[in-house]
């Protein structure tokens, strides 16, 4: 099969492989789509010790069962696997196993024609699903799954809310989009790039603003959500949480300072820090999308897998408008 490969630091490579062969309990699927996510570029910029190259990234997966049951179904990949016995597992909170694994990080990921997966990690895609819309359902979660935990201690309902969002990739945009769908009274989005912001006001993201030039008034936001996770933005977070706020730190940049625990705890301001997801989660993203309610998401570019490297280099330089890049290995 064809993949594409991190091979090496800022080294992607379209190349053949070994096809992958699925052992009892797996399915074997023919991808029809898969999205690059902000922990492939981690990977290949070398801060990702569990990543390690040669290694097929690429866990934002949809496609086609090819064994099986279930063979011939269009599903979309749920990628964190757990043990499914432990105290977390059995609770409902797969997410926190402490043996979870993600397709793409130290198992083959799906940039590639073909990956291996467990039949139990399959989700049902509907049949009028676009698939680049199917691919974008992990990341959704993830965004589902920190305002979810965000309303758990919100002093008033989100619709009453004025929510600021830290970065305008894929998780902070669908954090937006997901706020807006909710009725969130006020949402603002930063990203320090201009072609980011460019798209962020041209599809009605927020009020978009530059966080190197200018930033809302300090102290006046319920609820602030980092999708970026540097000591930046967390010092960021810290100035625009109001008094009994909340801060939802999505983001895994990097591990800096920045973070004022003093005014945190003189405000009573709660701080979450957000990994992942739910199955329940994964559910009600696709069914957000599908419904319609995050927009007609045309902000998403298509490119195909044997572009991959330029795709990677056009994120890592910045020149990437898309907050979200699909990869098609057909196309």
């Amino acid at each position: 099969m064809k993949a594409l490969v991190y091979t090496d630091t800022e080294e992607v490579v379209f190349r053949d492989e070994p096809d992958p062969v699925p052992e009892a309990g797996n399915v074997l699927l023919s991808v029809d789509a898969c999205g690059l996510c902000g922990s492939d570029m981690h990977a290949y910029h070398g801060l990702d010790a569990r990543r390690v190259p040669p290694l097929i990234l690429g866990h934002e997966v949809t496609g086609i069962v090819q064994n099986g049951p279930r063979r011939g179904e269009r599903v979309i990949v749920n990628p964190l696997l757990s043990c499914g016995q432990c105290d977390d597992c059995v609770g409902g909170r797969a997410h926190l196993c402490a043996s979870r694994e993600l397709i793409g990080m130290r198992l083959a990921g799906a940039f590639a024609e073909y990956v291996v997966v467990p039949e139990n990690s399959l989700l049902t895609v509907p049949e009028d699903m676009q698939v680049a819309h199917a691919s974008l359902t992990e990341p959704t979660a993830v965004s589902l799954h920190s305002i979810m935990t965000a309303e758990r201690v919100l002093n008033r309902p989100v619709s009453e809310a004025r929510a600021v969002v830290i970065g305008a990739g894929a998780i902070g945009v669908l954090a937006a989009l997901l706020l807006q769908s909710k009725g969130c009274r006020e949402v603002y989005i930063g990203d320090t790039g201009e072609l980011r912001r460019q798209t962020a006001e041209k599809n009605g993201f927020g009020h978009v603003y530059d966080p190197l030039s200018s930033e809302p008034q300090a102290g006046s936001f319920d609820l602030v959500i980092d999708a970026v996770g540097s000591g930046r933005t967390r010092e960021a977070s810290s100035r625009l949480a109001r008094p009994g706020g909340v801060i939802c730190h999505i983001g895994l940049q990097d591990d800096a300072p920045g973070l004022d625990t003093r005014r945190l705890t003189l405000q009573e301001i709660t701080f979450i820090g957000n990994y992942c997801y739910t199955m329940s989660d994964m559910l009600a993203a696709r069914d957000a999308i599908h419904s319609g309610k995050l927009g007609d998401l045309q902000w998403l570019e298509h490119r195909p897998m044997s572009d991959g490297a330029s795709a990677f280099a056009d994120v890592h330089n910045g020149v990437a408008a898309a907050p979200k890049i699909v990869l098609f290995p057909s196309t």
